[in-house]
């Protein structure tokens, strides 16, 4: 580790006890209360929630004590209560929120299914581990 990297997870020691939203690798998005990072920038997050978004909903997952580590940490930042407060989105039940979250999944796997079809009728051939992501 160079001392930038050293540099950069002590920065994190002001936000400790501060309300964080975190965006994962996996495109999970967490909420909670940062209770300890180390010098690998893994996180202990306390009364984490996961907030699905789909569309203008969103839907919270209550998640308790949360360790992530730092290597799956793409953004993270302090929520602003006041913002939080007023959020231009719709809560919904965690229940509807799966459920939407579902739909819009098959949509994407239909949507990819129908560009694979369409290249292929083209004369391109896709690579079976590809994704619609990938190109």
């Amino acid at each position: 580790m160079n001392k930038l990297d050293l540099e950069g997870t002590a920065h994190l020691l002001d936000e400790l006890d501060k309300k964080l939203m975190v965006l994962l690798r996996d495109g999970r998005t967490l909420i909670g209360y940062l209770r300890s990072i180390d010098q690998f920038a893994n996180l202990v997050l306390h009364r984490t929630i996961e907030r699905i978004h789909v569309g203008k909903e969103y839907g919270d997952i209550p998640r308790g004590v949360f360790i992530v580590r730092g290597e799956n940490v793409v953004l993270l930042g302090e929520i602003d209560q006041n913002k939080e407060d007023n959020l231009p989105l719709r809560q919904v039940s965690v229940d509807d929120i799966l459920d939407a979250q579902r739909k819009e999944q098959e949509g994407k796997v239909e949507k990819q299914k129908l560009m694979s079809q369409a290249l292929k009728e083209r004369g391109f051939q896709m690579n079976s581990d590809m994704t619609h992501d990938d190109y």
